[in-house]
């Protein structure tokens, strides 16, 4: 597929194997370091920084203006064309140096009038800053995919985006600068402002200015478009004659030219993407282009690199919490944690049917079975929910979402105590979720995990329930099973098995989160407390059952209004978070009356062996 044009062919592959986006990714991540960037204006659009061109305009309007005081027009009429007003106004031609000369004669005064172009005003620190491009290009240059930065920009966006994520990039922004600079080998990153910086004199903007560039930078930018591969993006090629002559010198490419392009194509850019046989990349803004060329990097080192380890994952976890850069990676680990869970969850490793004398030592093999396949997920869920600030349930539901779905799937016979231990990798998750909530208090996620997803056993007609009440261990986690399994050390029966087994189970994803024992056993009772009272709103007394465990005891429940019970009992008012996150519908007196429900059911039960 081509597109024509007077000045030639624009290559551009066929759109059906492989996306030209697509392919710098992949050429990037093969090729670390080889790829050179050249940014043009076009990349902090979304900043709000003038282009070098357009500060040159308002500057000579401004001229223009005290110059003409009684004329209103005379700022608008001289900044539509800068060089012919000036042309007819003074007897030099219109340079940086003499533009700034006249407008701001000392270096003071100099200063300022640049920096209210290009730097924040004070008090709005968030405007004229790097934009989302600039930032993901700091993250390339972070990973070791891009050492040398080419810019036509005079803005320092892309040196504040690297200082943002700790890298103090090497600049050269003045001829006299390129003979002591290190080698481009040897520098984490390079940018080399061919126009110069916004505070330099020798800045290089007008046509004639932009015509030829001094020896020095010639030789320097020769060598960088003659040894490494180029990604074009915000460069229109039209006025930058001595740059393009550059380009167009290189007759040799060792490494293929991307060329991104929004909005119109000019014939100059035609001609050198023509000659070059450039991949184009069209109709994406700097932001799309490289926080999607970010993305796709990424996720080609999940398909060239050995599985990571738990404690491996979790750093990578808290790296990218809190970095919005990251958030596809972050969705990645928690997803193929749960991937693997899924894949290990097959009848040939979690056996659904067994006779009656080896069910039980099966139902113990498959429950520690699932607990190891689903120990990366949970250390995941730990920490990240404990450490999320809301940005991330999202992921967190999704979660429950895939793991509720195993029990979809079951083969036409099979013992019912087995079958389904198919939830227990979701109630792991669940449990989980809802302790770092407490924990870190944030109970109004409980509103939805315990809520959504519904769920109701395939082909059976039951009306769709949930987490709360399909998922309530002691319907997971069968009695006998359960004794058999996790029995007493001074060999009675524990009085809550299930309670008991998933409190000590996951204590060890919670190690880093609190250390405190004590802590984690209060928020675990805490949160079977509120799974319990959640349970108890329904009008259906079939399914109002409780996750009947610890928290029913004296020492956690309490007496004489001291102890868990009084204290939930205190807190429920309207503002209480759980029914503002929509909890029991959003009603007190629903939540009131479970809390009551579950009074009634802690006294007609008691301790139950």
């Amino acid at each position: 597929m081509e597109s024509e044009s007077a000045a030639g062919t624009v290559a551009i592959p066929a759109g059906g194997l492989i996306e030209p986006a697509m392919a710098m990714a992949l050429n990037v991540h093969s090729s670390p370091g080889v790829y050179a960037l050249l940014l043009g204006a076009g990349i902090s659009i979304a900043s709000g920084v003038k282009t070098g061109w357009g500060v040159v305009q308002d500057i000579v309007g401004k001229v223009a203006a005290v110059r003409d005081p009684d004329n209103p027009g005379a700022r608008a009429e001289a900044a539509a064309d800068p060089e012919k007003w000036w042309e007819a106004n003074t007897s030099e031609p219109l340079g940086y140096s003499a533009l700034l000369a006249a407008a701001a004669p000392m270096p003071a005064s100099r200063q300022a009038m640049l920096a209210e172009y290009f730097e924040p005003e004070e008090g709005q620190e968030d405007s004229k800053g790097p934009t989302a491009a600039h930032r993901a290009i700091a993250q390339l240059v972070k990973r070791g995919s891009v050492r040398v930065i080419l810019t036509t920009n005079f803005d320092r966006l892309t040196e504040r985006a690297l200082q943002e994520v700790g890298i103090s990039p090497q600049v050269v922004s003045r001829p006299e600068q390129i003979k002591g600079m290190k080698p481009l080998a040897h520098s984490q990153v390079t940018v080399i402002k061919l126009h110069g910086d916004y505070a330099d004199l020798e800045q290089r903007n007008t046509v004639d200015e932009l015509e030829t560039y001094p020896e020095e930078l010639q030789q320097l930018l020769e060598r960088v478009l003659d040894e490494y591969g180029l990604i074009v993006c915000g460069w229109s090629a039209d006025w930058d004659k001595a740059l393009v002559r550059a380009v167009e010198g290189t007759r040799s490419r060792r490494y293929p030219l991307f060329w991104s392009q929004y909005g119109r194509f000019s014939d100059a850019a035609r001609a050198l993407t023509a000659q070059h046989g450039a991949v184009v990349i069209d109709g994406r803004s700097a932001d799309e282009l490289f926080t999607g060329l970010v993305s796709r990097v990424e996720a080609l080192d999940w398909l060239t690199t050995a599985p990571i380890t738990r404690d491996v994952a979790v750093v990578q976890l808290k790296r990218a919490l809190p970095d919005p850069l990251r958030r596809i990676e972050l969705f990645d680990l928690v997803d193929q944690a749960v991937t693997q869970i899924i894949d290990r969850s097959t009848p040939e490793n979690r056996p659904v049917l067994a006779t009656s004398a080896a069910w039980a030592d099966i139902f113990e093999s498959s429950v520690r079975g699932y607990r190891a396949d689903s120990d990366t997920l949970l250390h995941l869920l730990a920490t990240g929910v404990f450490h999320d600030d809301g940005t991330y349930d999202h992921v967190w539901r999704r979660t429950v979402e895939r793991l509720v779905r195993l029990r979809d799937t079951t083969p036409g016979t099979y013992i019912e105590a087995l079958v389904k231990l198919r939830h227990l990798p979701a109630l792991l998750a669940v449990w989980t979720i809802g302790v770092a909530a407490v924990l870190s208090r944030r109970e109004e996620l409980l509103a939805t995990v315990l809520y959504r997803p519904q769920w109701a056993v395939p082909h059976s007609g039951n009306p769709r329930q949930g987490p709360a009440w399909y998922l309530n261990p002691n319907l997971v986690l069968l009695d006998e099973g359960m004794h058999h399994m996790h029995p007493s050390t001074d060999g009675n029966r524990f009085i809550y098995p299930q309670s008991n087994w998933l409190k000590d189970t996951l204590r060890e994803p919670f190690q880093l989160v609190e250390p405190s024992d004590t802590a984690y056993r209060e928020a675990c009772a805490r949160f079977e407390f509120l799974a319990s009272m959640i349970a108890m709103d329904t009008d259906n007394d079939f399914r109002a059952y409780p996750w009947a465990g610890e928290f029913l005891l004296g020492s956690a429940w309490g007496h004489d209004n001291n102890g868990l019970a009084a204290t939930i009992e205190a807190e429920l008012t309207d503002t209480w978070p759980l029914l503002r996150a929509g909890a029991f519908g959003g009603e007190l007196a629903r939540a009131q009356k479970s809390l009551t429900a579950l009074t009634e059911w802690k006294a007609n039960h008691g301790r139950r062996w």
